[in-house]
Order: C-alpha cells, then structure tokens, then sequence
C-alpha cells in the first residue's frame, strides 16, 4: 500500500495506480536515469502538452529509454488535472528497477510517475485567479551570476534528465528574496541559461540566445518563443554569448514553462530599461505557454 500523500500532492500515479512509493532499486534514484517534464496547468487542462509529449520522446531517443504510449500518458494526466484550476504537473520516466551496477538492464521496466502538485485547487476561483497575477511579468527580476558553472557534455545538452545537481548547487548560492534567479556559465565561461529557466538577450538588431548544444536545457517556453519570433519576423540568433553580451544588451528576457517570461530588470549593478523589451512578442508567448490544451 503506497505511503500517505501530503494534501497538495494528493493526485499522484505509479505505473498507473495511486501510490507514491517507488522500488529503492530504481535507476533514476540511484543514477538519475530518466527524464521529467514540468507542466502548467490551467482549468483542468495541461499547457503546451504536445511540446513537453515532443521533448520528452527526443530525450528518450538520445537516452535509448523505453517510453509508453502518448494516449496512455493523455489518460493518466487527465485523471490528475480534472478540476485542476491552477497547478502543476510532473511527468517523470526512469529505466525502472534493476541489479546493482551501471549496465543497462536487458528489459528496462519502465517506471512512469505522474503527479499534481496543486495548492490553489481547493480555494475559491478568485484566489485561483489571483494566483496568476505575478508583479515580475511587467516589473521585472534581479538575477544575479552563479559560481557553480555546468560542465559540457554534448550528449546530454538540452535533455531535461533527472541529474540537476549543478542547479541544486547554484541555486544554494543565494537566499535573498530580492533576486528570483541565478544565472549559469558553462566550464570555458559562456553563459548558457538560468538555474530554472533559458536566457534571451534583446539588443538593435533584434534577440539573441545561447546555444544549447554543451549544456544546458533545451526549454518548452524557449522554443515556442524562437517558434513565435521567426513567424512574426522578429531576428534571433543562437551563438555563444558571455555576461559582458549581456550587460550591454538593450534587455534580457528569460523564459520557463511555469512562470511563461520574465523580463531582467538588473543585474551586476546594470539596470535594464524595460520600455526596450519587445512586449508584443511577449504577451504572445505568455499567452500561447499559458493557454490549456484545446484539444484535451
């Protein structure tokens, strides 16, 4: 019998059945052999399914990890996210149980977590609604620069897998309310993303994004953005970019599945002036990243 759930994480699936106990043997516990993808919900229905459904299954390509069935993972997550009006949800595939050691088992079973977490989904729908207003979308971060840097290994670059201790480590790095989010380099001193999130630069001749071809994850909200820009015309270049790009940009941007964009309003004692942004592409993507699935 699975062990008691916290009350906001009450709806919780294993391998279909509710329970929150997985096998000690299990490989993304003891390797972090697996993948996840982390979903806004929004009445009762995931954001962007498809592209999270699209990134998953590329990482499990690349990781040679069995997936099942995209209907099988509809089903499971409409179960969780029915009445849902605010929330999140996580998808998380490991390899499953296997002996000790780092070879792969000959027949991975694999283990599919699903689960919401969902504080606002017992309170009235004014409190729900009021939970989506965050004064950071039109008033900006601070972000700061992190110590911890992402070590390169192109075979991983862009999976969302379920080793982020480099983040964990950066993340530790600051607790002052004031900043929202730390800002990583790579090994040779590139700067490749935020602990949470991806980075665009805005400057003349249009935006500009790191590669995430080393390190770095490939982002939902960062490639709907870049999807978005190219069909309104907008020019946005993938290169490798270093803080001192950033600090003379005319702004920054930074992107996330759950909080959409939030604009860069300092950073290093550079004070951004929000005005430059290009606020029509984004309230186009934060509505697109926002929006629940039509078709659920």
């Amino acid at each position: 019998m699975g062990s008691a759930l916290p009350h906001r994480l009450r709806r919780c699936l294993i391998n279909g059945e509710a329970r929150s106990d997985i096998d000690v043997r299990d490989r993304g516990l003891a390797y972090g052999d697996g993948l996840f993808e982390t979903i806004a919900v929004r009445s009762g229905r995931p954001c962007c399914w498809l592209d999270h459904l699209d990134r998953l299954a590329r990482g499990a390509a690349r990781l040679r990890l069995p997936l099942p069935s995209p209907a099988r993972l509809k089903t499971e997550a409409n179960q969780l996210v029915e009445g849902v009006e605010v929330g999140v949800l996580k998808v998380m595939m490991t390899r499953g149980p296997s002996a000790r050691g780092y070879r792969l088992p000959s027949d991975p079973q694999l283990t599919r977590i699903l689960f919401v977490d969902a504080p606002a989904a017992d309170r009235s729908d004014a409190v729900a609604a009021e939970a989506r207003q965050d004064p950071r979308t039109e008033q900006g971060v601070e972000v700061r620069l992190c110590e911890t840097r992402l070590g390169i290994n192109p075979q991983l670059a862009g999976l969302k897998h379920l080793n982020r201790l480099e983040q964990v480590l950066a993340r530790s790095e600051w607790s002052e309310p004031s900043i929202d989010e730390g800002l990583m380099l790579d090994a040779e001193g590139a700067l490749v993303c935020g602990t949470m999130s991806n980075l665009f630069l805005v400057t003349e001749a249009g935006l500009e994004t790191p590669f995430i071809d080393r390190c770095g994850v490939a982002g939902t909200a960062r490639g709907r953005l870049l999807r978005i820009a190219a069909e309104a015309g907008y020019q946005v270049q993938q290169r490798r970019l270093t803080v001192d790009h950033l600090i003379r940009a005319q702004g920054a941007l930074l992107t996330n599945a759950l909080f959409g964009v939030w604009p860069i309003r300092s950073f290093d004692g550079r004070e951004f002036d929000l005005s430059l942004l290009p606020w029509p592409l984004i309230d186009r993507v934060r509505e697109q990243l926002m929006q629940p699935e039509s078709h659920w």
